[in-house]
């Protein structure tokens, strides 16, 4: 259970206005945001005791706060990170904490004087602290009380709980008023500002993303909000929402199967609405802040099912109309899409893991890196401007990706589309690959080594008997068994080609030089490039896969069936990371990278291919359905029936 703490310490030396005093007031408004535990604490180490005693998330706030209640309310709320700071932009008072953020992380707090032109804001005096991270308030509570120091109580809080090591993440107050007062006048001006704002008008255009990509922004969240509100009244669930747009996304990829122009134009319009509503989402979850890891998660996974669901039905279309190698462009789309979507996550996390980090001082300037780093920090702060649109757009994000399908399925065919998104994804990729490696290569921070590598490697059994190997590191030993399945792919198609047979010998070959990138996974992925293993790993298996397809002569949409599947069981390794879950239940029974690519080998040997992806996709299907239903379902409810051990202080879960 949530529990919020007006922390009453400065409340003494504030102006009280009319009516009920600032305590009593922020009581309340915690109470209207949801809390149904709210306490205050005399002190800090009154503060220190309830948090010590507490099992769930611990809200903390001035008595000097004024704001709405909706403010307290998306802070409670927040899906950012367990420990969440409110961030204001006025400028500090005395005594109070300036912060400076990066992606959002708050990574230095103290004296406005002591960060100087690098602060980026001040704290709002509210904040709300995870439970993993209750120690660390207890500690800095403590030390905050018995330590002299100038600043308010919450200030001293937060700094030394800044102090402490804690990720605290950044959250900011747009549309909706949040003050810090300490005298008479500024209490007025704060209450009359709060009056000027229609609350439930600001929370709803709150629920539109304050930055977007282009298309989302100018053709979509113009007018989502108004579907969103609808959503809300009907009492549509974010989750509802989803499986909605779902469904749109499912009849457009059979209209574009389908073919003829009117099927078309129907398709391109559905795919359009299904966009939509693939934001509408979100929005309804910011609205009625229903946040949740199943929501987040169901989120991901389905924005990545519609996609490739419309390139299966642009390569049956496409197949369909007589080209030959419609559902080969369909493979290689979701293919590329996959792999760019594994870097894009990975350079996200080693983003954040620099932000939280010294930054290098390599060279004048940081060299190449820090040139473009800082020159991209300009872009992006420069909102609105041709440059900023021209970055969001170039990258290829996904609503230009359904907005580029949309239209050119619908003024020309399904081979246009494709053709289309291969080439921009390509192209995108290859720009934003350049630009990550320069940068990362500057910022010289490793990431693998945060997590549990071989979990998102996803090795299997038979890397574990092979011996370890340090050079020339895991990267270039990834990229060179992605280079040997491309090669054998390469030779597949052209002996297919030519009706010609390939040797049967080719596939176990490939299959050797695949295991080379087993190699490096004892090593210490600490390299500045190391981040792009998961990346090239995800490339080999699907290149080796989609090879022993050819060189076997399977039906081409079976061989997209396979990889479909092995892109489900990927991302959910990536969403879990960016939802800071466990590893799935049954990723164990997987087999890995390594043992999926074993087997069908062997399949290929025995001249069973189709029968061997077919076999295997349906196992790893059934296996990621179970998966899902335990994490989700069964072990959630089985946590809930358990009662906590007598005596360690624990309530029953949820």
């Amino acid at each position: 259970m949530t529990l919020a703490i007006v922390l009453a310490a400065d409340a003494a030396s504030l102006p009280t206005g009319t009516g009920e005093s600032r305590v009593d007031r922020l009581t309340g408004q915690w109470r209207r945001a949801g809390v149904a535990d709210v306490r205050v604490a005399a002190d800090l180490g009154e503060l220190a005791a309830l948090a010590a005693a507490a099992t769930g998330p611990v809200l903390v706030s001035g008595a000097d706060l004024v704001a709405h209640t909706a403010v307290l309310k998306h802070l409670a709320t927040s899906p950012v990170g367990p420990t969440v700071a409110l961030v204001l932009t006025d400028p500090p008072a005395a005594g109070q904490v300036a912060v400076r953020e990066e992606r959002g992380q708050v990574v230095a707090a103290g004296a406005p004087g002591e960060l100087g032109d690098a602060a980026t804001g001040v704290f709002g005096g509210a904040l709300r602290v995870g439970p993993a991270d209750l120690p660390a308030l207890v500690t800095a509570a403590r030390t905050a009380a018995t330590t002299p120091a100038a600043g308010s109580a919450v200030d001293r809080l937060f700094a030394d709980l800044t102090a402490c090591g804690t990720l605290t993440f950044a959250h900011r107050v747009r549309l909706l008023v949040a003050r810090r007062v300490t005298t008479a006048p500024e209490l007025a001006a704060a209450e009359a500002a709060v009056a000027a704002v229609d609350e439930d008008r600001a929370e709803l255009r709150l629920s539109v993303k304050e930055r977007d990509d282009f298309f989302t922004t100018f053709f979509v969240s113009t007018w989502s909000p108004y579907v969103t509100r609808t959503a809300a009244r009907l009492g549509l669930s974010p989750t509802a929402v989803t499986m909605i747009s779902v469904l749109f996304a499912v009849a457009a990829a059979v209209l574009f199967g389908v073919g003829g122009r009117p099927a078309l134009v129907a398709g391109a319009v559905l795919l359009y609405l299904g966009f939509v509503l693939d934001c509408v989402d979100g929005q309804v979850a910011r609205y009625t802040r229903q946040f949740s890891a199943w929501g987040g998660w169901l989120d991901t996974m389905a924005d990545r099912a519609k996609e490739y669901l419309v390139y299966a039905g642009l390569g049956y279309g496409a197949t369909h109309a007589g080209f030959r190698y419609g559902w080969a462009l369909a493979i290689a789309a979701m293919t590329l899409q996959t792999v760019r979507h594994m870097t894009d996550t990975w350079y996200g996390v080693l983003h954040d893991e620099a932000a939280r980090r010294p930054r290098p001082t390599t060279g004048e300037g940081g060299g190449i890196g820090g040139k473009l780093n800082a020159a991209s920090t300009r872009v992006q702060a420069d909102t609105g401007s041709v440059s900023y649109w021209l970055k969001r757009t170039v990258v290829f994000p996904i609503g230009e990706r359904w907005a580029l399908i949309a239209l050119t399925v619908a003024l020309f065919n399904p081979l246009v589309a494709l053709c289309a998104v291969l080439v921009w994804g390509t192209l995108a990729f290859a720009y934003t690959g350049a630009l990550r490696t320069l940068r990362a290569r500057w910022m010289r921070v490793p990431v693998l080594t945060t997590v549990d590598t071989a979990l998102h490697r996803d090795d299997g059994p038979l890397v574990r008997w092979l011996p370890p190997v340090r050079r020339p590191g895991p990267l270039p030993l990834a990229v060179f068994g992605a280079l040997g399945a491309a090669v054998l792919l390469v030779v597949g198609l052209l002996r297919v080609h030519a009706d010609e047979a390939v040797p049967r010998w080719a596939v176990p070959l490939a299959l050797l030089v695949l295991l080379v990138a087993g190699l490096g996974a004892r090593a210490a992925h600490d390299g500045p490039l190391d981040w792009l293993v998961p990346a090239a790993l995800r490339a080999a298996e699907y290149l080796f896969a989609i090879a022993v397809g050819v060189v076997g002569e399977v039906p081409p949409w079976l061989i997209f069936g396979y990889v479909f599947v092995l892109t489900l069981h990927h991302y959910d390794l990536t969403a879990r990371l960016e939802k800071r879950q466990s590893a799935p239940p049954l990723h164990a029974a997987t087999l890995g990278w390594d043992g999926r690519s074993a087997l069908l080998a062997l399949a290929s040997f025995a001249g069973i291919a189709s029968t061997g992806l077919l076999t295997l996709g349906t196992y790893l299907l059934v296996a990621f359905a179970v998966s899902v239903v335990l994490a989700w379902v069964i072990l959630p409810a089985r946590a809930r029936r358990t009662p906590a051990p007598v005596g360690g202080g624990d309530r029953l879960s949820g």
